[in-house]
C-alpha cells in the first residue's frame, strides 16, 4: 500500500503543476481583460461620440453642436453659437452615465483583487480574493449591459423629436460594447478556472493523503 501511495503522488504533483500552469495564465488574461475595460469606459465616458447626426453629436456628458448646423437643432435644443454643452437633463443619459461610471468602478476593483491573487502566494487568500473578484465583474458587466441597452430604447422613445431624419450610434457606443465583451471574456475565464481549481484542490488533498 505505500508503495501504492508513493506511485500516485507523483502523478498528482504533475497534474497539480501543469493545473497551476494554466490556471495562471487564464488569470493573467482575466486580469488583462478587466484592463482593457477599464481603458474602453474610460473613453466611453469622456467621448462625446455616442449619439451622432447632421451637425450634433451628443456624449453622457456633453453634447455639441457643428458648425452650420441645421435648424431647428435635435430635441429643440437652444443655442446660440456652435460648440459643446452640458449633457441635456434627460433621464436615461444620467442612468446610462452612472452605470457606467458603477462599471468603472467595480471592473478597476475585480481587476485589482485579481492582481492581488496573483500575487499572493497561500492558495486558500489567492482563491477568495478571486472568487470575489468574479462576483465584483459580473456586477460591473450587468451595468455595462444595461447602459447600453437603456440607452438606445430610450433613445427611440424621444426620436420623433429628433429633428434629424439620419441617426447613428458614434464609436464610443460601440467602445461600451467592445468594454462589455472583455467583461464577459474575463468572467468566462474566471467562472471557469474556478472549477479546475475545486477539482485539481481535491486531488491534491487526496495525493497527500
Amino acid at each position: 500500500m505505500p508503495a501504492a501511495k508513493t506511485a500516485v503522488k507523483p502523478a498528482v504533483d504533475r497534474r497539480w503543476n501543469s493545473l497551476t500552469y494554466h490556471h495562471v495564465r487564464a488569470k493573467v488574461i482575466a486580469f488583462i481583460c478587466g484592463f482593457m475595460v477599464i481603458v474602453l469606459l474610460v473613453l466611453a465616458l469622456v467621448s462625446n461620440d455616442w449619439l451622432m447626426a447632421l451637425g450634433w453629436r451628443q456624449g453622457l456628458f456633453y453634447h455639441c453642436i457643428g458648425e452650420h448646423a441645421p435648424t431647428p437643432l435635435p430635441f429643440n435644443v437652444k443655442a446660440a453659437v456652435p460648440g459643446c454643452y452640458g449633457a441635456r437633463d434627460v433621464t436615461y443619459i444620467k442612468v446610462a452615465a452612472g452605470l457606467c461610471i458603477v462599471a468603472l468602478v467595480t471592473d478597476a476593483m475585480a481587476t485589482l483583487l485579481t492582481g492581488i491573487g496573483l500575487r499572493t502566494s497561500d492558495h486558500r487568500t489567492k482563491y477568495k480574493f478571486y472568487r470575489i473578484a468574479v462576483y465584483v465583474m459580473i456586477l460591473s458587466l450587468i451595468c455595462v449591459l444595461l447602459a447600453l441597452v437603456v440607452y438606445p430604447v430610450c433613445f427611440a422613445a424621444e426620436l420623433n423629436q429628433g429633428n434629424r431624419t439620419v441617426w447613428e450610434f458614434g464609436w464610443a457606443y460601440g467602445v461600451g460594447w467592445g468594454a462589455a465583451i472583455f467583461l464577459f471574456g474575463a468572467v468566462v475565464l474566471l467562472l471557469c478556472d474556478k472549477e479546475s481549481e475545486e477539482i485539481y484542490y481535491k486531488e491534491r488533498k487526496v495525493g497527500g493523503a
